[in-house]
């Protein structure tokens, strides 16, 4: 196919048929990206899809861009790296609860306060879906359908909106993957808001949480605007009920990037790694010392 024609979302599905539970709110949501990408109208091999680990995780292999199914919870570290190597590529990391707010947690704080150009697509289903069935970092305390936690875990759910924000996140939405055109419209508000953007999605599992079938009655949009200072986003929604819907916050940093970045080449780069003889002598004679 010719890159210069136009693209619709079905040409940036890939062949490989996803192998999702029925009902898995995923499918839904890699409808919406694919919509998104066909209306962001660049070229597949502009575009990198970074995952993790776990169902979410999947999702690179079912599309038709550059893609990277990597490390457990290292999603974001991956997509900061490939985005600072290449800044005129459109970088998405994409993952769920487990994997970007439990083992992730670290790299989702400092992909927050840290604000390279990029968006990260969080799926939640409240879950670990892939390891059949244990709570997530975002499980209510009360569940208790798992073995390992029969009478709930008794923690505080993390709540992934107030963790972004305190971590100073530059744009967070919320969208609801039963609502696909919405979903679609939010992920492309977010690819083109510089810095570092947060698409949270609540995509139901009910293979493990048959009960989240009921969120399609329970979401509802937003009718405020999208605050701008964090300090009046937490007030707003510190009550919130987490099916709140839309671009909730929407702030202006500057996105974060090296200075170098912009006009260093891949042999420049390489050259900073290259080991010069006299050195290389050196540390052969501190290794028989």
């Amino acid at each position: 196919m010719n890159e210069m024609a136009v693209l619709t979302a079905s040409d940036f599905k890939s062949d490989t048929k996803p192998i999702w539970c029925p009902g898995c709110g995923d499918f839904s949501v890699l409808t919406a990206l694919t919509k998104a990408l066909a209306e962001l109208a660049r070229p597949r091999e502009q575009i990198a899809l970074i995952s993790g680990i776990g169902c979410s995780s999947r999702i690179p292999a079912y599309t038709r861009v550059y893609g990277l199914h990597g490390v457990h919870g290292r999603a974001l570290a991956v997509a900061a790296g490939v985005k600072l190597a290449n800044p005129e590529l459109t970088v998405i990391a994409a993952g769920g609860d487990g994997d970007g707010l439990s083992i992730g947690g670290n790299h989702f704080l400092h992909a927050c306060r840290r604000n390279v150009d990029m968006t990260y697509v969080l799926m939640d289903n409240q879950v670990y879906g892939m390891t059949k069935g244990q709570a997530s970092p975002t499980t209510a305390p009360e569940w208790c359908e798992s073995k390992l936690t029969p009478h709930g875990t008794g923690v505080s759910p993390v709540a992934p909106l107030h963790l972004a924000l305190a971590s100073g996140v530059n744009f967070f939405a919320r969208g609801f993957a039963g609502k696909p055109n919405e979903l679609a419209a939010l992920i492309l508000a977010g690819i083109a808001h510089p810095g570092f953007s947060v698409i949270h999605v609540l995509s139901p599992c009910v293979t493990f949480r048959p009960e989240q079938r009921g969120w399609k009655s329970v979401v509802h949009a937003s009718d405020a605007p999208p605050a701008s200072d964090p300090a009046e986003a937490l007030a707003r929604y510190a009550g919130d009920d987490g099916f709140t819907t839309g671009i909730l916050y929407q702030a202006d940093r500057a996105p974060f990037l090296p200075a170098h970045s912009s006009d260093m080449t891949a042999e420049d780069f390489a050259a900073g790694f290259a080991v010069r003889g006299g050195e290389m002598a050196a540390v052969a004679d501190r290794g028989q010392a």
